[in-house]
């Protein structure tokens, strides 16, 4: 049985979702001054949009396989009010929110500066958030947040190694049966990475698998940080490895420029209350190459949920993301 698809063009999902919102204003005495629009459709999310006489409202809808996402928001939200969008209401049961805007994303402060520095100011918030979250993993898990503790990493990789379908193996874009052989032989040197990166230290807890910069905003004297449906309990360092990717498109740069360096930096000072420079350093090379397998396992969760015609124009992110992994062994 294939999953069902996503329903959100769907007339009734589409009715029950704009009473559920209409629902939410009069509860709050707002009134709509627009109609209700859908400027975003994905298969595992949507966003509708609306003017209101309090400002513009953002409704999201999540699919199940990532409906921790309301839970999550709304739970950070109470922990930390100024980092997290301002949420008017929350349905749990269909993993719905309402919140206002967000304020302008940072991609737009990046690409009018061409510089590095508006994170100087992001990665200080966002670790202190990390740090704060420690002591909460329990809790986050209880919320559904994906488990990609480093113990479980090599077993997980594992398993996903024997789905060819998500491999692509012999077809274009996919895994070239050499390049299978010699991720089942190094599976003992990634369980010996993930061991090596565990014993620095370094706790582990909430990472935001797609930190990048559209999804982080500003207002005025505020950082707002959203999109939290691929997040999980792992090593803090791998949302290093997002936003460092984030930079190096949002300013096109060469993986060797000194602008990535900067932003490496900033991000491991946050954390020497824990460890010394050099294993700090030593932490993030060990990040950089086991993330890659913490993005293949998002996108094959996600894509093995997605409708068979959807498949497709998704498939070729889990090869990708392996054939990343092995060139970084390679380099080594």
């Amino acid at each position: 049985m294939h999953p069902k698809p996503s329903p959100w063009q769907d007339p009734t999902w589409l009715a029950s979702a704009h009473d559920w919102i209409r629902l939410q204003l009069a509860a709050q005495s707002c009134q709509l001054t627009s109609e209700i629009s859908q400027p975003h459709i994905r298969p595992w999310s949507t966003v509708l949009h609306m003017q209101t006489n309090q400002g513009v409202l953002f409704f999201k809808a999540s699919a199940p396989y990532f409906g921790h996402e309301s839970a999550l928001t709304s739970y950070l939200s109470e922990l930390f009010p100024p980092l997290l969008p301002d949420l008017l209401a929350c349905d749990l049961q269909q993993h719905w929110l309402l919140m206002r805007d967000s304020g302008t994303p940072l991609r737009a402060s990046v690409k009018q500066t061409l510089s590095v520095e508006p994170w100087r100011m992001i990665v200080p918030a966002y670790t202190s958030l990390q740090k704060a979250l420690i002591p909460r993993v329990a809790d986050l898990l209880s919320l559904g947040v994906l488990d990609r503790r480093l113990a479980s990493l090599p077993a997980r990789l594992a398993d996903l190694l024997n789905q060819p379908d998500a491999l692509l193996t012999y077809q274009p874009d996919g895994l070239e049966l050499a390049e299978l052989t010699l991720l089942r032989r190094s599976l003992g040197t990634f369980e010996h990475m993930c061991t090596r990166l565990a014993n620095l230290g370094i706790p582990e807890t909430l990472h935001h698998d797609d930190f990048h910069d559209g999804n982080i905003f500003l207002q005025p004297g505020r950082i707002i940080f959203t999109d939290w449906g691929e997040s999980a309990i792992t090593h803090p360092f791998f949302s290093l490895v997002v936003m460092l990717r984030s930079l190096e498109n949002s300013l096109d740069l060469p993986p060797t420029a000194p602008e990535l360096e900067t932003l490496r930096s900033w991000y491991l000072q946050e954390w020497s209350e824990y460890a010394a420079p050099a294993d700090l350093r030593a932490g993030l090379a060990l990040a950089e190459q086991i993330g890659y397998i913490n993005r293949a396992l998002t996108w094959n969760m996600l894509i093995t949920n997605l409708p068979e015609h959807e498949k497709p124009a998704y498939r070729h992110a889990v090869p990708a993301y392996l054939k990343e992994f092995l060139s970084g062994l390679a380099a080594q």
